[in-house]
């Protein structure tokens, strides 16, 4: 989703940058989880900052968010070689 995101809202980047942005991206925001505060927690307490900073670090979330920003650059390298025929 977020390499989507980033796709849409920059159309003329290069598919090698959207993904490493969006890696970088997802990345940042699930190795923020290991950071605990008083005020970061009472964001992720909320529905909106528990969605977007969520509530703890996983392993396999960092691989799932791999898998995912793979998945949308290939999908995009496809679909733009299929435009280009």
């Amino acid at each position: 989703m977020i390499y989507f995101i980033i796709g849409f809202l920059f159309k003329n980047m290069p598919i090698k940058k959207t993904a490493a942005f969006a890696a970088i991206f997802c990345h940042a925001i699930e190795t923020s989880q290991l950071y605990h505060s008083n005020w970061i927690d009472a964001i992720r307490s909320t529905t909106v900052g528990g969605l977007v900073l969520g509530y703890g670090f996983l392993w396999s979330d960092i691989i799932a968010y791999s898998m995912g920003v793979c998945i949308g650059a290939l999908t995009e390298v496809i679909f733009k070689a299929d435009k280009s025929k």
